[in-house]
């Protein structure tokens, strides 16, 4: 039996691929930008502040990166069909949507209201739901594939007892929405997947890098779950994101991977 021959960079290669990153400015939407636009992928880059969307324009233009910025959130079918449209008169069409933004409003329950619930639902559940629903309208009318990737998170596996009911209702949900997407788009060739991190450095979680004694005590407390035995990094995202939206993963669809150290193993 002779060996099969299998074409390792064509795997994973997506350049000259147009791909959405909603969310862009947040620290996992800029670990995509520049992932995917190191590897020659063609970006559309969403985000409501302005002023950030402009600085990230820059900075990936700098680098070498070809983008068009579109400021807007998912938050309508106007918005989604606005960040398609763009995507489209720059491109061509869409291969790709990573949906790297969210939110957080931690409060117990009894003290969280009903309208600060529903914001945490509008940016992490509906507006995914209206922009998937956007970009597969437009790959389906393509014909060619494509690749959704959500933002799932460890908390839609696991609870959290420090008020996190909005934020892991929330990532339920996305993990819901990843799987029965990949039923339904499945026969279109468009995978659906989503990445779900824990606790990797950027500015939010700057802190719980620190050398000082309260980011000690939760590092260790925190740690004493990871397998791996450390925190993540931007570069641990990176690797399974590539995978996600490229060749490798054409037979993967509805699945969560969780990039955590092995959080949620155990």
């Amino acid at each position: 039996m002779s060996l099969p021959r299998i074409d390792t960079a064509a795997l994973f290669d997506v350049a000259g691929k147009s791909a959405i990153v909603v969310g862009a400015t947040g620290a996992f939407g800029k670990v995509v930008c520049a992932t995917l636009g190191k590897a020659g992928a063609r970006l559309t880059i969403t985000a409501g502040n302005a002023s950030e969307l402009s600085l990230l324009e820059k900075e990936l233009q700098d680098a070498g990166m070809t983008c068009v910025p579109v400021n807007r959130r998912p938050n309508s079918e106007a918005d989604c069909k606005a960040i398609v449209d763009a995507a489209v008169s720059a491109y061509g069409g869409v291969d790709i949507l990573v949906i790297a933004s969210g939110t957080n409003d931690v409060g117990m329950i009894g003290d969280q209201t009903p309208e600060r619930f529903q914001a945490v639902m509008l940016a992490n559940v509906e507006g995914a739901w209206l922009m998937a629903r956007a970009c597969g309208q437009q790959m389906i009318a393509q014909g060619r594939g494509g690749k959704v990737v959500f933002t799932s998170s460890a908390r839609g596996k696991l609870g959290h007892p420090a008020g996190y009911s909005a934020y892991c209702t929330s990532k339920s949900a996305v993990d819901g929405l990843t799987r029965s997407l990949g039923c339904e788009w499945g026969k279109h060739g468009i995978t659906v997947n989503a990445i779900a991190p824990t606790v990797f450095r950027s500015p939010v979680t700057a802190w719980m890098f620190a050398d000082d004694d309260n980011a000690r005590k939760v590092r260790e407390g925190f740690l004493a779950r990871v397998p791996i035995g450390r925190l993540g990094e931007p570069e641990d995202l990176a690797g399974p994101l590539l995978f996600l939206c490229s060749r490798a993963s054409d037979f993967h669809t509805g699945h969560i991977v969780y990039a955590d150290g092995g959080y949620t193993a155990g």
